[in-house]
């Protein structure tokens, strides 16, 4: 099957999400506050849009649902190209996993920031950044799935070869 740009960011980015998503209501099940999670960031989020009028909880989950996998989609489709690009051009997975770890560690920063901003509630920031690693996790992995030849690149990108 032919892996394109688009498909492979699609899929990657709805397994991201999904995943993440599988997360939050994992962890709101626990404390048996189901959708709790998208519906605070769902508040946060059409707080930062406007001032905020009588909607329900309902309309709060939907809105941070589709920005959630808007936003993870088309951080797949930053990955793929990536991916596709490496095939031609191995070295990029090297400035590739520089750039993810760059930019892991200033979403855990600004996660651990925004902690305390009424905008997030109780959602602590060691639970966003373990669904941050997860979404990661199993992106990296349908990646490396339909695109076996990434190891092979990636040990020649690190020995230095172009």
């Amino acid at each position: 099957m032919r892996h394109t740009i688009v498909r492979d960011g699609i899929v990657a980015g709805i397994l991201g999400a999904s995943a993440v998503a599988l997360w939050f209501l994992v962890l709101d099940l626990i404390f048996r506050h189901a959708l709790a999670t998208p519906e605070a960031l769902g508040r946060g989020l059409l707080r930062i849009l406007g001032p905020q009028g009588s909607e329900g909880a309902a309309v709060f989950v939907i809105a941070y649902t589709i920005f959630h996998f808007a936003a993870f989609i088309l951080a797949g489709l930053l990955v793929a190209v990536i991916v596709h690009f490496a095939e031609r051009e191995p070295g990029v997975l090297a400035g590739a996993m520089m750039l993810f770890v760059a930019f892991e560690i200033g979403f855990y920063g600004l996660s651990s920031a925004l902690s305390e901003s009424p905008m997030f509630g109780a959602l602590g920031w060691a639970q966003v950044a373990t669904g941050n690693l997860i979404a990661a996790i199993v992106m990296g992995v349908y990646m490396w799935r339909t695109h076996p030849e990434l190891g092979r690149e990636f040990k020649h990108a690190l020995e230095g070869g172009r």
